[in-house]
């Protein structure tokens, strides 16, 4: 029985990551369908005030009607910055209202990186972030609140989500080698709007760990709202295997 989980995803960037991960998913035994369909993000950058007005519970269930009239068994806010910015409580009650809205159940990026670190064991993980420091910050105290501590943090200055999803797979690779940290147990890389699907088993054979993105999360999060149990699948990362 096919299990289907809907996404709300921010402008365009990285969204061809959600068709290649059902079909990595698929090709390993899988019977999934992740259809996505665009929030309007308003100003595209990752400033506090930028992201707090992107995440608003009203931009981002202007489409769950979309998702749900596709068949969405659960919905996924897939973005990480604008879940993060409003803090644990805030985060908790953006994803209720989204649940609200769409009568399914429903998570975010955010909480998609805290439960899937929880899954592996993480306690201890560096961030390679593309964003500014002061927004990487954030997303640091969001894992503190989850019981995860953050030994190294990379912010790397990005503005746009645009100019992230210019970024192949040398700059991902040299992203995440960057921001690795002897101590980490895991390298996480939080921007959805970071293309990584293609590249998840190079990015851990280069640094050695496991390596948590994004998409991969979100794609995993929106799976395990349903206890739907994934076909072992080595090119999702050690999350799927």
């Amino acid at each position: 029985m096919t299990t289907t989980v809907g996404f709300l995803y921010p402008g365009y960037s990285a969204e061809d990551d959600f068709p290649r991960m059902e079909s990595l998913l698929n090709a390993a035994g899988d019977d999934v369908l992740l259809p996505l369909v665009h929030t309007d993000i308003g100003t595209d950058a990752h400033r506090v005030d930028a992201l707090l007005e992107m995440g608003s519970v009203d931009r981002i269930t202007a489409k769950v009607d979309e998702l749900t009239g596709a068949g969405a068994e659960a919905v996924v806010w897939a973005c990480t910055s604008a879940s993060f910015v409003y803090g644990w409580d805030g985060a908790e009650d953006q994803v209720r209202r989204l649940a609200a809205s769409a009568d399914r159940p429903a998570s975010s990026t955010s909480f998609a990186f805290a439960r899937a670190a929880t899954a592996l064991g993480l306690r201890r993980v560096a961030v390679a972030a593309t964003y500014p420091t002061d927004v990487a910050a954030l997303f640091v105290d969001f894992l503190h609140a989850a019981g995860i501590k953050v030994v190294a943090m990379r912010g790397s200055g990005i503005i746009t989500a645009a100019e992230v999803g210019t970024w192949g797979r040398e700059e991902v690779l040299r992203l995440a080698r960057a921001g690795d940290h002897p101590d980490a147990e895991a390298v996480l890389l939080p921007d959805t709007a970071l293309h990584t699907a293609a590249w998840l088993p190079d990015l851990e054979a280069a640094i050695g760990k496991p390596v948590l993105t994004a998409n991969q999360v979100t794609a995993w999060e929106g799976l395990r709202l349903l206890a739907h149990t994934a076909a072992p699948c080595p090119a999702m990362g050690s999350l799927f295997a």
